[in-house]
């Protein structure tokens, strides 16, 4: 299973892409997400450099829509085929009807990145576990995976669907054929990014229920790090030996 890390646990570093990357690939992961299109300079050349894969990119749903062809060269360019919608607010899976909605959206999303060969995914948080008003008590997120075709794929956040109070390995055993991709990420008891192992999190257990999913990469994630380059060691070696959380 491919390791990563989602850059946006470093965005306040304050150094360029390229140098980010090349903190990573002093680390065990195998790759990174990126946070945007990687558009900056020297991108590619830091990847090769290191030794590390795209794994994918974080894209907003307007902009692939707005901009489908600076997306694709961008990706293109540091050999990224898997592009994901970040975000998508409440107002999308509040109601039944909006559910449905919204899976027509990313179906368009998909159909447009699909010719030039990559696959789009979407990544949730917490407010996709709701229950839409006109349903029976099921929640946004399992009637969005009924709604789409399989165009359209789904990066589990487990700490978000934790902090929804979902268990996330049940969640990758029910939908494990529309998952390719997993956030690793933990949470405390209210809700709150905390380092791997701080939290409420089974990590050990979601790292196996990954790979009983047979996902092809799992990424961690640290929203809020007070030190983001230690997190970002830390995370390392907990993807490397779940055991080590702390």
């Amino acid at each position: 299973m491919h390791t990563a890390v989602q850059l946006y646990t470093l965005r306040n570093v304050g150094e360029p892409t390229a140098q980010l990357i090349e903190r990573v690939g002093e680390t065990p992961l195998d790759g990174v997400e990126f946070a945007a299109a990687p558009t900056e300079d020297g991108v590619a050349e830091a990847l090769a450099d290191a030794d590390l894969t795209a794994t994918a990119a974080h894209v907003a749903d307007d902009r692939i829509e707005r901009s489908t062809e600076e997306v694709v060269e961008a990706c293109d360019a540091v050999d990224c085929a898997t592009v994901v919608v970040p975000y998508l607010d409440e107002s999308h899976f509040d109601e039944r009807d909006a559910v449905a909605e919204t899976a027509d959206h990313l179906e368009t999303l998909a159909g447009l990145l699909e010719p030039h060969g990559m696959r789009l995914c979407y990544h949730n948080h917490d407010h996709e576990f709701v229950s839409p008003r006109g349903t029976e008590g099921r929640s946004a997120f399992e009637l969005l995976v009924e709604e789409t075709d399989d165009a359209v794929g789904f990066e589990l956040d487990l700490g978000w669907a934790k902090a929804a109070d979902y268990d996330p390995t049940e969640l990758l055993r029910r939908f494990d054929d529309r998952i390719p991709l997993v956030h690793l990420k933990d949470v405390s008891a209210d809700g709150e990014p905390v380092e791997l192992g701080e939290g409420v999190l089974d990590v050990p257990a979601c790292v196996d229920a990954a790979r009983e999913a047979d996902v092809e990469a799992i990424v961690y994630e640290h929203d809020d790090p007070e030190d983001p380059i230690a997190s970002l060691a830390h995370g390392a070696t907990v993807l490397d030996d779940p055991h080590q959380a702390r």
